[in-house]
């Protein structure tokens, strides 16, 4: 486990004492329910992004049709060739 120092001033520790609790698994408690957040709205904030690119996107081609276009019309002239030269 990684050691972290934090400073406050003397009425908060002051307070502190007077309350009886494991202040370190509180502050480890607060801090992974912080990452915890965090990592939501970074997933929220995600799919928002995905959802206003889906919405852009709509009555274009997908890419999956254009690549599949461009290589109908490659192949469709190799094969012209073929037949021919058979």
């Amino acid at each position: 486990m990684t050691v972290i120092t934090i400073r406050i001033d003397e009425e908060t520790k002051r307070k502190m004492k007077e309350i009886k609790i494991n202040w370190s698994a509180y502050i480890r408690e607060a801090i992974w329910k912080k990452i915890e957040e965090e990592r939501g709205k970074n997933l929220a904030k995600a799919v928002l992004i995905n959802e206003k690119l889906k919405r852009k996107s709509l009555g274009e081609m997908k890419a999956e049709e254009i690549i599949r276009k461009f290589r109908d019309e490659r192949y469709a002239g190799s094969s012209r060739r073929r037949k021919h030269n058979s």
